[in-house]
């Protein structure tokens, strides 16, 4: 385990696909959402620091998600948090964490991780991010992991890599945003395609360079900061000038227009969890293929359905396939799964009917 390993684990999101069990104030990445004991976020940091320092995994959140972190991972100090006092998509806050660890260790490399993935060879992981961290600590390179795809998924941006070279880590020639069916069919045919998992490996002062080379203005925010970061002056500093950041992602800022990035296609098993879809192909299945989160299931004529109550409840269900069942002390989904990205259409006929407090 060496000192220079850094990790910024992302976990502001609100997982809004996976209401009502996730809400603004209480986001996914908080939830045992596969019944195993354990939070998303509590299983990716235990995962990182298998090859990364704990004192070195900077948890980055939203500011009014600063005690659940903190409940969740007592082995974290409050230093270690990066929070954002506005949301303003993922550039900003990697500069903020990048530049945050480039103050702690000059030689430092990183990865950035979110913290509600589903890696169950996490051997696998951790030996594919040492042998990018090996590359960035050589040379001025941005990393990534790459999935390999085995279906033509719609939901998932693409990278499409340079063909015939034999290293393991690929050129990448471009990044594409996702794709109709048709064209995620032709993307695979292709075979120099992986699906972007948004798991990204660099060394502090490269993604600063990169920053500095295509988000001037948004770099220079952020610079005049650089002598209070990591001291008690920092919030007020962050809370000043954090909320003029652009709103973008590192895709869009860094990634699409920068010229040196690889991709490594990944050694392990990946499912994004970012749909009750995704969890239920990751959960066991009974007798009849139902997935039962906590509840006590009786069926009748039911199949393929995910079904997730308060632990221990009885839930009877006759006469329905395929379907969502969430149950939750005020809240009762019951949904397509075939309908699943619409959830967050249905967020909004919530809020305008009962209003915020349910969602």
């Amino acid at each position: 385990m060496k000192k220079n390993y850094y990790a910024v684990l992302m976990a502001g999101g609100i997982g809004s696909r996976f209401w009502p069990t996730s809400t603004s104030e209480f986001p996914k990445q908080f939830h045992d959402m596969l019944g195993s004991g354990e939070t998303l976020l509590q299983k990716t940091f235990k995962r990182l620091s298998d090859f990364i320092p704990k004192e070195n995994i900077l948890v980055l959140t939203n500011e009014r998600y600063n005690d659940l972190v903190l409940q969740q991972l007592p082995m974290v100090k409050p230093s270690q948090l990066v929070l954002e006092p506005a949301m303003r998509n993922t550039a900003p806050c990697i500069l903020y964490a990048a530049l945050k660890i480039q103050k702690m260790d000059p030689n430092a490399v990183m990865i950035v991780a979110p913290s509600d993935h589903w890696i169950e060879d996490e051997q696998a992981f951790s030996k594919d991010v040492i042998e990018c961290f090996g590359r960035c600590e050589k040379e001025n390179v941005l990393c990534t992991l790459g999935i390999k795809p085995t279906f033509p998924n719609i939901g998932f941006g693409y990278i499409e890599y340079e063909k015939g070279k034999e290293e393991n880590l690929k050129n990448v020639l471009q990044f594409r945003e996702k794709p109709d069916y048709n064209t995620a069919k032709e993307f695979i045919a292709q075979g120099n395609f992986l699906w972007n998992a948004g798991i990204f490996m660099w060394s502090a002062k490269a993604i600063l360079e990169a920053f500095k080379t295509y988000q001037p203005k948004q770099y220079s925010l952020f610079e005049i900061g650089i002598p209070v970061l990591n001291t008690d002056k920092e919030e007020t500093f962050i809370k000043q000038q954090y909320p003029k950041a652009d709103n973008v992602s590192i895709d869009y800022a860094i990634l699409e227009p920068a010229k040196n990035i690889y991709v490594l296609p990944a050694n392990f098993d990946w499912n994004d969890l970012g749909t009750w879809g995704s969890l239920y192909d990751k959960l066991e299945k009974d007798e009849h293929n139902n997935a039962v989160v906590n509840c006590r299931l009786l069926s009748e004529n039911s199949t393929g359905n995910i079904i997730r109550s308060p632990k221990g409840k009885i839930v009877v269900v006759d006469g329905l396939n395929d379907y969502i069942i969430v149950d939750k002390e005020e809240v009762l989904l019951i949904y397509p799964k075939a309908k699943e990205q619409d959830i967050k259409k249905v967020l909004l006929g919530v809020k305008e009917k009962f209003g915020d407090e349910y969602i």
